[in-house]
């Protein structure tokens, strides 16, 4: 779920950045997956990490 959350906000910064560098709509793609990526990877190292901080 968390992973989820941080993929869908990567995907809102990306489409802001792209829609701040006055890009089109596939650079509204291109950033919002490049972000969405990115932040999902970042939600998921922090999930793996709060799960093993609560197990052990």
């Amino acid at each position: 779920m968390i992973v989820w959350i941080g993929a869908l906000l990567g995907v809102a910064f990306g489409i802001f950045q792209a829609r701040k560098r006055q890009g089109k709509g596939l650079d509204y793609a291109q950033y919002g997956a490049a972000y969405g990526i990115a932040f999902a990877i970042v939600a998921l190292i922090i999930n793996i990490v709060i799960v093993r901080m609560t197990m052990g």
